[in-house]
């Protein structure tokens, strides 16, 4: 019995490790992202004006978004959202302009939020800031996007909030593009960590039960082997069978009884 609360009790344990797991990436991922985004810019450039050095302040506040601006995201060739780690992943912002005065677009930029809270921030992704982009009054342009979720993060369902920052009249407004669920998953991987660990911990439970039935079986045979107790009893004899006895004056007065009957 000893032996079986020794292997109970890590038991016991991992399943609190499963659960804090994320928490602790999630922890990991804060740690590294503030300066993974100042490294990770996308040096690419062309007729968006994108920029890849010398990246503008645009701000870290919020902004309204402009009525007379519409939004739309496509992820291209990627309709179930999946986003591997450490990979890029590309994205396509729509824009349309259904005002009277041209659209500065400033840039563009996301972050990885909880499911069950998005006051949890997990990682702020690279935001993608353009130099000479607009689109004219009654006209539309798309805008890509391209990120990448840290390496360390936990796989999993996360939420993914992207917003386009631009102007008007020189007035800065920002709209919300996409606010939704992502999967991600390990890159080029079979089964992720947490696989691992739910199997590992199947097969540990699997020998736990095994270890159990093995004690109940070997308390069960100990009872049977066990010798049965033999009652003793009293029994009436003749004392005139008993050898012993006979031509003692005992045998003499049991047959002159008998013969008196």
């Amino acid at each position: 019995m000893k032996t079986l609360r020794i292997l109970f009790l890590p038991l016991l344990l991992l399943p609190l490790l499963l659960l804090a797991s994320p928490l602790l990436q999630v922890a990991r991922c804060l740690a590294l992202s503030e300066a993974q985004v100042a490294e990770e810019v996308v040096e690419e450039g062309g007729d968006l004006g994108i920029i890849g050095e010398d990246v503008q302040d645009f701000g870290d506040g919020s902004f309204s978004p402009a009525p007379e601006v519409e939004t739309v995201c496509v992820f291209p060739k990627n309709s179930a959202k999946v986003v591997p780690l450490g990979e890029e992943t590309e994205l396509l912002v729509g824009m349309k302009n259904v005002g009277e005065s041209p659209v500065n677009v400033i840039a563009i930029k996301a972050s990885v939020h909880l499911p069950i809270d998005h006051r949890l921030l997990v990682q702020n992704l690279t935001a993608q800031v353009f130099n000479n982009a607009s689109v004219p009054p009654l006209a539309q342009a798309t805008f890509p996007y391209i990120f990448a979720v840290s390496k360390y993060l936990q796989p999993g369902t996360f939420d993914l909030v992207g917003t386009i920052v631009y102007e008007i009249d020189q007035n800065p407004y920002q709209s919300t593009f996409y606010n939704g669920t992502i999967e991600v998953v390990e890159s080029g991987g079979f089964l992720s960590m947490e696989s691992v660990f739910l199997v590992t911990l199947g097969i540990a439970l699997l020998v736990l039960l095994g270890l159990w039935l093995l004690g109940q079986v070997q308390r069960i045979s100990k009872k049977t082997k066990r010798t049965p107790k033999v009652e003793v009893g009293t029994r009436t004899t003749d004392a005139s069978t008993d050898e012993w006895l006979q031509g003692t004056a005992f045998t003499q007065s049991l047959s002159s009884k008998s013969k008196k009957k």
